[in-house]
């Protein structure tokens, strides 16, 4: 059995101009990122290369209209691509990799060749994607109303880059929710089927570096993540090692309706559904990882196992507070066209769920969370 695969190099540096200097960005890339990260980092680097800016074609996750878009816009061939923001950029640049991009609904259907004919360099602005390290690209199918992962071999990225720097001008709010988006891939991956020795040496590591940063920031304030974001980028992407060979499973697959259809953002629809996933899972069966996972963190937060859960939503309220699902506007008509979205659109997570769970389950979930 195959216990670890790390397909990129992993480069870390301190400042962004080693970067630039070092991987000699200039004439033939193409710099996929937002304005508001190329200007304060990269613009008086006057680098001579195309850049592209992601929000002139989109707000919020990435769609299959957004890439359309910027499809259309691209001004030639390329050598490589960088891309340098958040899961929403990253996961757009993935495609990009690709020879064949258009019709992107096509490519998600499995309808046009895959081939790649780019360098591909992931350089992440946020400490939750963890995507720098996998070869899944999750988009807003838009016309089917539904998010839809497609995972290829070509779109491993060739270099995954590490630079704390570019987290410093992260508000708040976008730390908690790429974090808590993080955190949830150690603990999927923690338990899933796939998951070995090695995967979860990265995602139990993963998991205990994120909740003592979280329990510093609970105590001191938001002001206390400044000194950690190192930590917590490392943190992304050892968790990202860890999905990306193990897989995340229901909290991801019972989010993404949600997300598509209120228009949530991914760690915030992730959170509303965690602890409803796991405890289902406790309900099923208790003991095996599930047991080995929640006495780690019961010890991590300094609480009795039986109310790890309550005690982990207590933290991360800290960061963002947990919502019902009717807050957000879903209405008790949608848990059944959700629970249908997930059973129909999302086998390649539920693979990796704990224990199976049905569409019967899947409601009961929704129900327990409206």
């Amino acid at each position: 059995m195959k216990q670890l695969m790390i397909k990129p190099a992993i480069y870390q540096y301190a400042h962004v101009k080693e970067f630039v200097d070092e991987f000699k960005i200039g004439q033939g890339d193409l710099i996929i990122t937002n304005e508001y990260i190329y200007h304060p980092y990269f613009s008086e680097l006057n680098l001579a290369c195309d850049v592209l800016y992601q929000e002139k074609y989109g707000a919020g996750e990435p769609s299959d209209e957004m890439v359309e878009a910027i499809y259309k816009d691209r001004k030639g061939d390329y050598k490589r691509i960088i891309a340098i923001g958040g899961g929403t950029i990253i996961d757009i640049s993935k495609i990009f990799a690709l020879k064949n991009v258009s019709p992107v609904l096509d490519l998600f259907d499995g309808k046009l060749a895959i081939e790649k004919d780019k360098e591909l360099v992931l350089v992440p602005t946020t400490c939750g994607t963890g995507s720098e390290v996998t070869n899944i690209a999750i988009l807003e199918l838009n016309s089917k109303n539904t998010k839809k992962g497609l995972a290829l071999e070509e779109m491993y990225a060739d270099s995954a880059v590490l630079i704390p720097e570019l987290l410093s001008g992260l508000p708040f709010r976008f730390f908690a929710t790429s974090s808590i988006d993080a955190l949830i891939h150690a603990v999927e991956s923690s338990l899933s089927p796939k998951g070995t020795r090695m995967t979860k040496l990265f995602g139990y590591k993963a998991i205990e570096m994120i909740l003592k940063g979280y329990k510093r920031i609970a105590e001191g304030g938001p002001d206390e993540r400044i000194p950690l974001l190192e930590d917590f980028l490392v943190a992304s992407n050892y968790a990202g090692i860890a999905f990306g060979n193990a897989g995340c499973a229901a909290v991801h697959a019972l989010s993404y309706p949600l997300g598509a259809k209120y228009h949530v953002a991914h760690g915030e629809s992730n959170y509303a559904i965690f602890t409803g996933v796991m405890k289902n899972y406790m309900e099923i069966k208790s003991e095996g990882e599930i047991a080995k996972l929640n006495q780690f963190i019961a010890d991590i937060l300094g609480c009795d196992v039986k109310n790890v859960y309550e005690e982990l939503e207590i933290l991360l309220n800290h960061l963002v507070q947990k919502k019902k699902l009717s807050d957000y506007g879903v209405t008790e008509e949608d848990l059944s066209e959700f629970t249908e979205s997930v059973m129909n659109n999302q086998g390649r997570l539920m693979a990796n769920n704990f224990v199976e769970l049905d569409a019967r389950r899947v409601y009961k979930i929704y129900k327990e969370l409206y």
